[in-house]
């Protein structure tokens, strides 16, 4: 339990947030699924991992160099499909 006024706001601060990019991470490994385990990805569909995964990065729901893997990735399992 918080002590403090300020301790108590960074809790419910921490909640919120933690919500937030608890969503946002789950939504990243269902289009992730979606777009490897489809036959042929499309590239609007690995565009659209991309993006998603460049804005949990920028966000810092994710590490940069998580999404730096992650994209390399599917930019190899899209030059594989073709």
């Amino acid at each position: 339990m918080a002590n403090t006024k300020s301790a108590a706001k960074r809790a419910r601060q921490t909640t919120k947030r933690s919500l937030r990019n608890h969503s946002v991470v789950t939504r990243l490994r269902t289009i992730q699924k979606q777009a490897r385990s489809s036959a042929a990805p499309t590239a609007d569909q690995i565009r659209a991992v991309i993006s998603a995964i460049d804005k949990a990065a920028k966000r810092g729901i994710i590490h940069r160099n998580a999404a730096t893997r992650r994209k390399a990735r599917l930019n190899k399992a899209l030059a594989a499909a073709k």
